[in-house]
């Protein structure tokens, strides 16, 4: 009678494991059949909006389902990541997160309650946008050592702007200071585009900026690049130099990312459907070019590999606010 107890129990599980083989394909063919939607936690016109943008329309096409754009923004993407977390893990609710997402468990635990990879359900890495170091075009400031050496000869004399505390542009700032042992004064806005408008004014010294647009503004003589944090020289500002060339080695390590992310326990047959449309859009050569213009860099890895990805950004994030003594705006 056991031997038979365990005979029937094995064939129950194997039944099972058959049943939700047949049945997985199903659900994942099934989806999507209504509209799904894109949360931004931040403003539209900027890296993440636009870039997410670029996807959903390519998606729309994949699906045949309107893929819809949200803008939620508020709290440095709280709102919006609330939001996703809070939603039916059916595939129809998905965030387009930032560093912020990383950065948030760190700097806000008192407000941002959530674990930034075991309570979300990864799709994909996207994209990374890469930053440059930039100053008013009529700045006497000419490159990355003259802020460094103003910086070491008037401690807190130098400011650098950001979309907010705890952003891109805050951290990359930080990691300046503490690469070269100088102390500035983070000036934080309410978005990378007021920001910008203050240092082209000469009413703050620099900041770094998502590469998104930027190349305009360098055109239009409004601003002088100082630097970019890629590895190589950017083919967009050939003459500009590299953190690296200038000394300060493992800026191209912090380039921040976009990542798509949906609710926890998403089933797996959905995150990787959208994970393969995703993967397929940022493929396309002409998707590939527009993020490119943009001064995104294409990428798209599987779920797994986005864990992995996520995890590596959120140690070193972590390493970083502690070494540089980043606190909570609080």
């Amino acid at each position: 009678m056991i031997r038979l107890n365990r005979l029937l129990s094995r064939l129950s599980l194997g039944l099972a494991a058959a049943l939700s083989g047949v049945c997985a394909p199903a659900w994942s063919q099934d989806y999507p059949n209504k509209p799904i939607r894109i949360l931004i936690g931040f403003a539209a016109g900027g890296p993440t909006d636009v870039i997410a943008r670029i996807v959903a329309q390519d998606l729309t096409v994949a699906f045949g389902q309107s893929v819809i754009v949200e803008n939620r923004a508020g709290a440095n993407s709280l709102i919006a990541t609330d939001a996703v977390a809070r939603a039916a893990p059916d595939g129809y609710t998905l965030i387009a997160a930032t560093l912020a997402h990383n950065i948030n468990p760190i700097l806000m635990a008192d407000k941002a309650k959530y674990h930034p990879i075991r309570d979300f359900s990864t799709i994909s890495l996207a994209a990374t946008v890469p930053m440059i170091a930039v100053t008013g075009f009529d700045s006497p400031i000419r490159g990355i050592q003259d802020v460094v050496n103003t910086a070491k000869a008037q401690p807190g004399a130098v400011t650098y702007g950001s979309a907010g505390h705890g952003g891109s542009a805050h951290l990359a700032a930080a990691l300046l200071g503490n690469l070269s042992g100088t102390q500035m004064t983070h000036v934080p806005f309410k978005g990378n585009a007021p920001a910008m408008t203050e240092v082209i004014a000469g009413r703050v010294s620099f900041m770094f900026y998502p590469m998104v647009g930027v190349a305009d503004q360098v055109a239009q003589k409004r601003l002088k690049a100082l630097a970019v944090t890629t590895p190589k020289r950017h083919p967009d500002f050939p003459a500009v130099p590299t953190m690296a060339e200038l000394g300060y080695a493992g800026f191209e390590d912090y380039t921040p990312g976009i990542v798509f992310l949906a609710p926890a326990n998403t089933p797996p047959a959905i995150t990787n459907k959208l994970a393969d449309a995703i993967r397929a859009s940022v493929a396309k050569p002409e998707t590939r070019e527009r993020l490119r213009g943009l001064g995104a860099v294409a990428v798209g890895l599987s779920p797994a590999e986005t864990v992995s990805w996520m995890q590596m950004d959120y140690d070193r994030w972590a390493r970083l606010i502690k070494a540089a003594g980043v606190k909570s705006e609080d």
